[in-house]
């Protein structure tokens, strides 16, 4: 009899559609295996790839790069994970079994050569055959234990031709955890049905196979299993210094800076008058799940900054097809207030005409008519999710020419190079990407909005403290004139 497979399933159902809910993240443990700092644990992976027809050659080779790099982050041997991987369509083909390949370049090298079948899509079929055989032991599957981990990652193009929900029921019952993603038009309760609870955490989307690289990070962390020094990944949200602790750290800041009430961040100066616009894609690429979790990073970020009359003011405009002002600069001036009011911002949906918005934001929300004061530091915020429909350069080029500070943040299906464009010099402090809507609370994190408040000659303090410097270069320049009168009488004296 052949043992059923243990512990987790991992599902990557890479179906078809507008997306959002990707798998949870542990930015920590991704710095940590981007240093070396953490091994996988050991995993029986089989990949299980949809080469249907309807998968087209050159998105089949974006699947295939995409299994070579998750592969390129583990630690494969046959004491710690073992690769194998099942092709299928109408039929079931094992390409590799799990104790086929026992170096990482072995594995690589053979993924690279696997080729599209090009028939049906038989999903549950292919789950079945995974049960079955490709985690027997005869293909090279370790024996059920608590420290070995059967990982199937499948990837799939489309709607299965068969019955899924019972064979991801018989997984699940067995033990076995399931991950579903959908890339383009992915039927949504197909992926509910495979998938383990929390949906949250085990059902991803994609829009298309060109950004499915950007999923890898994410499944090399699920095997992350020991995390050494934490300022030593790189990841620790300190902006100036990080001090390690036994599994934790604390922020610190150089000479001459001090400490904010985040924690994290560091300023040399206080926070100055300052005025703030979210500029927020409503389009229905979003999707109203993805939606929420944007305007609780809005809050995150609003939480960072001093909110008062005299001190920080925020504005909201929202756009998909047209522009929307939520509310101006200057209309709430507590943080309960304003964060509320973000709370009630009412999904729009449509297109993605991101250049109409950034127009809207130079000529409406930081002219004065709009709530902006005069003489104080302006700063947008733009979030997008897409390909802008319109053009975008000479609105972000005057955004920019006037003085604005600029912030870029892409999620998902957005066009890095857009985003750079947005975004004001150095390009690395204002432009931030990433493709999981979850990951949008470290951006907030690493998003600092410091503006330090020039001396305005005018004020008291300053003038003072202009009166002091002039009084006390006179008095050097005194000192001076005394030593030159003094040389010149003895000059006299010996020329007499």
């Amino acid at each position: 009899m052949i043992p059923s497979p243990p512990l987790f399933l991992l599902l990557l159902g890479l179906m078809g559609a507008h997306a959002t809910a990707p798998v949870s993240v542990d930015l920590r443990t991704a710095a940590a295996m981007a240093a070396g700092l953490c091994n996988t644990r050991p995993t029986d992976l089989v990949f299980i790839v949809d080469s249907s027809r309807s998968v087209r050659p050159s998105e089949f080779e974006q699947v295939k790069v995409f299994l070579a790099k998750v592969i390129e982050g583990l630690d494969v041997g046959p004491d710690a994970t073992r690769v194998g991987v099942v092709n299928y369509a109408s039929r079931v083909k094992n390409e590799l079994s799990l104790k086929t390949h026992k170096t990482k370049a072995g594995l690589v090298k053979a993924v690279t050569k696997i080729e599209p079948l090009s028939t049906g899509t038989m999903t549950g079929l292919a789950i079945q055959f995974a049960l079955n055989v490709a985690f027997s032991e005869a293909e090279g599957a370790r024996v059920k234990s608590p420290d070995i981990s059967k990982v199937a990652i499948i990837v799939t193009d489309g709607r299965p031709q068969d019955n899924v929900k019972d064979v991801a029921a018989r997984a699940r019952d067995a033990g076995i955890e399931l991950y579903a993603i959908g890339v383009g038009r992915v039927d949504l309760n197909t992926l509910k049905q495979i998938a383990s609870e929390q949906l949250d955490d085990h059902v991803d989307y994609v829009e298309s196979y060109s950004v499915i690289e950007k999923l890898t990070k994410k499944f090399q962390e699920a095997f992350c299993d020991t995390v050494a020094d934490l300022c030593a990944t790189g990841d620790h949200d300190c902006q100036q210094v990080c001090i390690s602790a036994p599994g934790s750290f604390k922020c610190a800041c150089k000479e001459g800076f001090s400490l904010l009430e985040d924690g994290k961040s560091c300023s040399a100066c206080s926070n100055a008058a300052t005025d703030v616009v979210f500029l927020i894609d409503g389009s229905k690429s979003v999707r109203p799940e993805n939606f929420e979790l944007v305007k609780k990073w809005i809050n995150q970020i609003v939480d960072k900054l001093d909110v008062s009359e005299t001190k920080a003011h925020v504005g909201l405009v929202q756009y998909s097809s047209s522009v929307k002002q939520e509310f101006p600069l200057g209309r709430y001036n507590n943080k309960k207030d304003l964060k509320d009011a973000v709370k009630k911002m009412a999904y729009m949906e449509r297109g993605t005409m991101t250049g109409q918005a950034l127009r809207y934001l130079t000529d409406s929300s930081f002219a004065p008519a709009g709530g902006a004061r005069p003489g104080v530091a302006k700063v947008g915020i733009v979030f997008t999710d897409g390909r802008s429909q319109d053009y975008i350069g000479d609105a972000a080029k005057k955004a920019k020419e006037q003085g604005f500070r600029m912030y870029a943040v892409g999620v998902g299906n957005a066009v890095e190079d857009e985003l750079r464009e947005i975004a004001s010099q150095p390009t690395g402090e204002h432009y931030f990407y990433t493709a999981d809507f979850k990951a949008m609370t470290a951006i907030a994190k690493k998003l600092q909005i410091n503006i330090c408040q020039e001396e305005d000659p005018c004020e008291c303090d300053s003038v003072v403290k202009f009166q002091k410097k002039v009084e006390e270069a006179l008095q050097a320049l005194t000192k001076k004139l005394e030593g030159v009168s003094k040389r010149i009488a003895a000059l006299e004296n010996k020329i007499v």
